[in-house]
């Protein structure tokens, strides 16, 4: 490849290969700890060391790296900081999967010699989405890449852990929790995948042990049958006129011999079903609450496999569903079973497995979160951190403000173990930073380490701050906490984002991030979400292959309209790889258009319109992206705002229009001294709009930048433009003309004139821009005779007319069409459209098409009748103008 040129197509592959190595080897996003710049920071939401990029990754990295390349362009030391989550419960499940194809299961071969094999498939394959994130470009700082188990973090969690243990935070106790009997964990509320299916509701007469008047038994409804076996007690509303006379009277519990009292509770609905509720203590959220109240007994009756245990009596060792068939038969041979009725109920789900879970009964360890809450609610109340769009905050406060306990062990063995010893001999559990070696209740040493591990995200809450060295006091912590802004998606405003919050200002007396930006949730071109059971799943290193990173980049910039979902669609990336070569085009044309004696200095005195208005457009543009990202008052983060405007300037401005207007001062038509001038203009703005564009093309910027003459850095070193070219007045005059030009190739399109063939032009002036600029009007028009009329004069008469900045066009249209001929033709058009349009409507206006067919297949023949009539109008206003020249 010669020093100067480009190779004539780009091809991303080779290209972003070279730079991904450049930026890591030279360490692009590495901060100098003792610079005196600002400091900007973000640390990225750790993927799971299971995952692969995915549309979502790809989307929120893009944004991330958009950011941060963007502000060290603008001077600032700026830290992205990596890492990768353990993702307790998937990992395990991949390593477990692994092992059942040898034949073998992890209680098999213990627990040390598991974590040993989990830790190998880490090193082997955890690694994926870390390569996959390096090729989107991601310019994080690599040196400082972390993992929730890693030493640090590991020690963070027990330093968290252990204060909150000792303030009365975290406590152990026997509550109702999520558990999914085939991962053999319990699971938070945000675990578990509610989904509305449909279900049955079960109606069970229950005999009263002594009658009360005429009254002999209740009617409870039940979704769940068999967790009858674990009754204790039948509910009603002490207000409930019906029921008064029953409370403190026993129940017989049907299929198992035992007698339950009837309790009145101020929370049963006397309007829901039959105003009486069975209480199921061990297997009910709120039965459980209810039983705490009454102090009732507590049966738990199933395992850890939900199967029914020996509580249930005659049902021991049958599966729960198995078990609600054989309930239901007992309860209809006893003539029991009132009625069934068919009901939607809300089926929660694994998160994980997609196994139906159960609520029961568990000793487990909690956080007591409604201290940590309220403060972080306050901080968001008063702006410290601002959610951005700003209604997500709300979604934020609904969830705080009706916070429960956090369930934070899980009974699998892939995480951080729970920092707990259990005494044998007294009792007493022992909590430290360290393995202790005796208990501190007895100073026994007949000890044992508690055998959960926390919850996946009580490590990634301390996110922020573990990863910048806490509970050392570093110069990262000193330096970039609290973080500038935290990127996410709004499914884990609950997950993460909150707990992030409670816990950063907890530990650090700060929140830990200025803005949450909470981007778009992407679906496919009709507006469904993607999954893989619709074949509508778009592959992010499929479309990276495809056209190119840049491009694929571009594409979710450019769509990440706040609060509104992302409609992608493989088209949009392929109309933004057509966008890559247009740059690569004005590149290749920029570099051959460099003569031996080209300057990169100009003097303003000697540019004209053109230059000056281009100048002028590049400074409006770097304005527009700069207001768009950081928002300069109001909310920023607008990233479609932003490539928009980059589009318009690059495909519109520049290439369009700019590199026409300044063909014939390039080819040394105008004399060298304009030759000079408008190379410099050239290369100056093509310089200046890659670094605008960097952060959205990282890839192609960098290639073009290396190969223009006086780039003695990468782009990735370079700063953002700071020049102000202000040449509104020129601008002005430049645009008049370039109006008048759009509005003589009007005329030629809408009469259908050969683009080869010139017209002639008679114009009434409002001001003397177009005689200034006559020159390329003449050119750019296609103009053979460009005449200035005298005011006064009579108006040209079988002239097409248009208006342009008060200027009035006329073009004579006796030399350019046959009026009859092209009468026919849009007569032709006009019913070709029309007889498309008609059938279109009569689809539509079909209740059978339009009741049964999808709705976006409905709403597409729609926007096709709309496009339809607007072709329709413009063929007969053109028609009716055609005739308006016949006289």
């Amino acid at each position: 490849m010669d020093e100067k040129t480009l190779e004539k197509t780009y091809e991303p592959a080779s290209v972003e290969e070279r730079w991904v190595n450049h930026w890591i080897d030279s360490r692009i996003g590495t901060p100098d700890l003792e610079s005196k710049k600002p400091c900007f920071s973000m640390v990225i939401p750790p993927p799971n060391i299971t995952g692969a990029l995915h549309l979502g990754h790809a989307l929120n990295s893009t944004l991330q790296d958009i950011l941060a390349r963007y502000k060290r362009l603008k001077g600032f030391n700026v830290l992205w900081l990596p890492g990768i989550d353990h993702a307790g419960i998937a990992t395990q499940n991949v390593v477990e999967r692994k092992l059942s194809e040898e034949g073998v299961t992890r209680h098999q071969i213990g627990r040390d010699e598991f974590i040993s094999r989990v830790w190998k498939w880490k090193e082997e394959s955890g690694g994926t989405i870390i390569n996959q994130l390096k090729r989107l470009g991601a310019s994080c700082d690599w040196t400082r890449l972390r993992f929730t188990m890693d030493e640090g973090l590991s020690r963070a969690v027990r330093e968290v852990f252990t204060k909150l243990y000792k303030e009365g935070l975290i406590y152990r106790g026997d509550y109702i929790i999520n558990w999914c009997p085939r991962c053999h964990t319990a699971l938070s509320d945000l675990e578990v995948q509610f989904e509305e299916t449909g279900g049955s509701l079960y109606y069970m007469e229950y005999p009263l042990a002594e009658p009360v008047g005429e009254v002999t038994s209740l009617t409870v409804a039940t979704t769940r049958p068999e967790t009858m076996l674990g009754d204790t007690a039948v509910a009603v509303n002490p207000a409930d006129e019906r029921y008064k006379a029953l409370i403190g009277k026993n129940i017989r519990l049907p299929l198992t011999g035992r007698e339950i009292p009837v309790i009145g509770d101020d929370s049963v609905s006397i309007e829901f079903g039959t105003g009486a509720v069975k209480i199921t203590p061990a297997h009910d959220f709120n039965d459980f609450e209810v039983s705490k109240r009454h102090g009732l007994p507590v049966l738990k009756i199933m395992d850890e496999n939900a199967v029914l245990n020996g509580s249930a009596g005659d049902f021991k060792g049958q599966d729960r569903f198995t078990g609600r068939k054989k309930v239901i038969e007992g309860l209809k041979g006893l003539g029991l079973l009132k009625k069934i009725e068919d009901y939607k109920i809300m089926l929660g789900e694994c998160y994980r497995c997609s196994t139906i879970v159960e609520p029961t009964l568990s000793k487990q360890w909690f956080v007591k979160v409604a201290p940590l809450a309220e403060p972080a609610i306050k901080a968001v109340e008063n702006n410290e951190t601002k959610f951005v769009p700003k209604g997500w905050e709300n979604t934020y406060f609904d969830w705080m403000r009706n916070i429960r306990d956090w369930c934070i062990s899980r009974q699998i063995w892939w995480g951080h173990r729970i920092p707990a010893w259990h005494c044998k001999d007294c009792g007493y559990v022992t909590v430290a930073t360290v393995d202790p070696s005796r208990c501190e209740g007895c100073g026994g040493a007949n000890i044992e380490q508690d055998s959960d591990v926390l919850d996946t995200w009580f490590s990634s809450a301390l996110w922020p701050f573990s990863t910048l060295g806490w509970p050392d006091k570093t110069k990262e912590l000193e330096l970039f906490y609290p973080t500038s802004v935290l990127s996410t998606s709004f499914d884990i405003i609950f997950f993460w984002v909150a707990r992030m919050m409670m816990m950063g200002i907890k530990f650090m007396g700060d929140v830990p991030f200025g803005d949450v930006y909470i981007h778009a949730l992407i679906r496919d071109a009709e507006g469904r979400k993607m999954s893989k059971s619709k074949g509508n799943v778009i592959d992010p290193l499929i479309m990276m292959e495809r056209y190119g990173t840049d491009a694929f980049r571009f594409t979710l910039a450019a769509l990440a309209a706040q609060g509104r979902d992302i409609k992608l669609a493989e088209e949009r990336v392929a109309g933004y790889r057509n966008f890559c070569n247009k740059i690569w085009n004005l590149a290749r044309f920029t570099l051959m258009n460099i003569g031996p004696d080209y300057s990169e200095a100009f003097d303003e005195a000697k540019l004209n319109e053109a230059d000056k208005w281009i100048l002028y457009r590049l400074t409006a543009c770097k304005n527009e992206v700069s207001a768009a990202i950081d928002g300069n008052g109001a909310e920023g983060y607008k990233f479609d705002e932003a490539a928009r405007v980059l589009y318009r300037f690059v495909w519109n401005e520049l290439c369009d229009w700019y590199v026409e207007l300044i063909k014939k001062d390039l080819k040394g038509e105008r004399g060298d001294e304009r030759k000079s001038a408008s190379t410099a203009v050239l290369v100056r703005v093509l310089k200046d709009a890659l670094k605008i564009l960097h952060p959205f093309m990282p890839f192609i910027t960098e290639e073009i930048y290396s190969y223009l003459p006086g780039a003695d850095k990468t782009l990735s070193e370079a700063s953002y433009p700071e020049a102000e070219y202000r040449f509104g007045k020129e601008a002005g005059e430049m645009e008049a003309a370039m109006d008048f030009i759009v509005k003589v190739r009007n005329i030629r399109t809408e009469l259908n004139v050969s683009p080869a063939k010139k017209v002639e032009c008679r114009y009434y002036a409002s001001g003397d821009t177009i005689r200034k600029l006559s020159d390329y009007v003449v050119d750019l028009a296609k103009i053979t005779d460009l005449k200035e009329a005298p005011h006064g004069s009579e108006r040209p008469k079988n002239s097409a007319y248009a208006i342009s900045e008060g200027n009035e066009i006329y073009i004579p249209i006796a030399a350019l069409i046959d009026i009859e001929v092209e009468e026919k033709r849009l007569k032709k058009e006009i019913d070709k459209v029309l007889a498309e349009y008609e059938g279109v409507e009569k689809k539509l206006s079909n209740e059978a098409f339009t009741g049964k067919a999808p709705k976006e297949v409905v709403l597409k023949e729609r926007e096709r009748l709309n496009a339809l009539f607007e072709s329709k109008s413009r063929l007969e206003a053109g028609l009716e103008r055609l005739r308006s020249f016949k006289g």
